[in-house]
């Protein structure tokens, strides 16, 4: 077959690779290992016998395609390439898990890296060593507070035990006055009474004048405050609750202290309604209070309906003497 040939898969005779130019019309020198008649060897990998005649084309191609085994090899820009080296690889034509037909298996490979960029840190770990200790620090304290602080109120709301008599002063000055819980963990106590304090002053006029009020009804007034807001104060809850019980504690039943604590018991007591009166104007214009008088309205809370049980609707009064009102007081008044 002419390597010319059109059908011919061997490679075209050009001015390195694939063999020597085409000679000159006339004899070839002897001694290149050809036959005299001009016959071109065999194409390395095809049979002998298919040895083509000299002169066919003006020349002959050393090999087939395969590879020459000296010389150089055309590279597509057209620069020359040393035979024997490969070339560069084609990414399109490398296959995801080997090379791509007709690529040598043994040549470099081109790694193709993607993204290089560190994964990026969120909450704590974005911090500095510095500012991750203080964090811990910080969860700790907290931790520890609610810790001691749980184990307070139940020991608060737990019934008598060792802890709470030998540590019961520690608990109660945690505890009093913003955490005081006024219901028993394991023996609740509804209330089955309704207590009301009430108020009455007596008042020296602008024109030196002495008259006495009526009787405020405090707790009334607490009550009517707390139906008309959906988030009631503490104050409006308890404050003036809590006074009461706390002088009902401290005194028997001529009103008389019982302990250390009854003056504060008085003081305090006096103190908040002294301020309810200045509040409701009960002075009048240019008026002054002078004394004042704390009274507790005492009334059982009827039983439902269905119940056979019979109980007295009477109010029942405990009455307290005067108390003469100081400068302390007053708003912004201290002894």
């Amino acid at each position: 077959m002419d390597a010319y040939d059109t059908g011919s898969h061997a490679r075209h005779g050009l001015d390195g690779p694939g063999g020597a130019p085409e000679p000159a019309d006339g004899p070839q020198p002897a001694g290149r290992g050809e036959p005299e008649g001009g016959a071109e060897p065999a194409a390395r990998g095809e049979s002998g016998s298919g040895s083509e005649p000299a002169g066919s084309g003006g020349g002959s191609e050393s090999v087939a395609r395969g590879g020459s085994d000296s010389g150089s090899e055309p590279t597509r820009d057209g620069a020359e390439r040393p035979a024997g080296l490969p070339g560069p690889r084609s990414e399109a034509s490398s296959g995801e898990h080997g090379p791509a037909a007709g690529e040598d298996a043994d040549g470099p490979l081109t790694v193709v890296v993607t993204d290089t960029s560190p994964e990026p840190r969120g909450g704590v770990a974005a911090l500095s060593f510095r500012y991750r200790i203080a964090a811990a620090v910080a969860v700790a304290v907290v931790a520890v507070t609610v810790f001691v602080h749980i184990g307070m109120v139940f020991l608060h709301v737990a019934p008598s035990n060792t802890l709470t008599k030998e540590h019961g002063k520690a608990i109660d000055d945690w505890i009093y006055p913003e955490f005081e819980q006024n219901w028993k963990l394991f023996a609740p106590n509804p209330l089955q009474q309704n207590i009301a304090v009430q108020v009455r002053a007596e008042v020296k006029t602008a024109d030196g004048g002495v008259r006495t009020t009526g009787w405020y009804d405090l707790s009334a007034e607490d009550g009517r405050a707390i139906d008309a807001n959906p988030v009631p104060s503490h104050t409006q809850q308890n404050e003036l609750r809590r006074a009461w019980d706390f002088f009902v504690a401290t005194h028997d039943a001529s009103n008389r202290a019982t302990g250390t604590r009854g003056s504060l018991a008085e003081t305090y007591m006096r103190r908040i309604v002294v301020l309810r009166l200045a509040r409701d104007a009960a002075a009048g214009k240019g008026g002054t209070i002078t004394q004042v008088q704390v009274r507790s309205s005492t009334t059982n809370v009827p039983p439902p309906p269905w119940s056979t049980e019979r109980v007295s609707n009477q109010p029942m009064y405990r009455l307290l003497p005067w108390w003469p009102v100081t400068a302390a007081d007053t708003a912004g008044g201290a002894e």
